[in-house]
């Protein structure tokens, strides 16, 4: 096979790959559910904050940027919002929900670990990037938006170290 033929297959291929996989549906939905409940934040600054750094994965006012309909980064994106409006979801918060009453729970302390924003995130969103203190500001704001959830949190971490002492 000459050079020019193995070039020309080097440059063909994974741009007949790239072509094809747009041709995949998934991560291109990109109409936002109607609002439900919205959480009853505890000052308009946590709200502010929340809406900076939380509300285009964990509410239903998703922003779409241009790159969120090119595959395969339309497929991560896509994934994200769907699991994090499935763990919380800041406009259509239902305490009925175990799984996203847990989620109110530890979202101070999922911040304060640094798991929340993703850092995949924070590279395309530059503005939900928070200073320390708006971190700060932002895990004590949601502890008193959702303390009775951290309280049962707190209750629920305690019982199960204490059970799994007597074991």
């Amino acid at each position: 096979m000459s050079r020019s033929r193995k070039l020309a297959l080097v440059v063909i291929v994974p741009v007949l790959l790239f072509a094809a996989v747009q041709l995949v549906p998934y991560g291109r939905n990109h109409a936002n559910p109607p609002d439900g409940a919205l959480v009853a934040f505890d000052s308009p600054a946590t709200k502010q904050l929340a809406e900076r750094a939380c509300f285009d994965c964990h509410s239903n006012r998703t922003k779409w940027p241009w790159y969120s309909n090119i595959a395969p980064i339309s497929w991560r994106i896509q994934r994200h919002v769907d699991e994090g409006r499935g763990e919380l979801n800041l406009t259509a918060f239902d305490p009925a929900s175990e799984d996203m009453a847990d989620a109110a729970g530890e979202a101070g302390e999922t911040i304060t670990k640094g798991e929340m924003p993703p850092a995949d995130y924070l590279l395309a969103h530059p503005e939900a990037r928070l200073s320390s203190a708006e971190k700060q500001a932002l895990v004590a704001g949601l502890d008193r938006t959702f303390a009775v959830f951290v309280e049962r949190e707190k209750q629920y971490k305690l019982e199960k170290e204490r059970r799994s002492g007597r074991e």
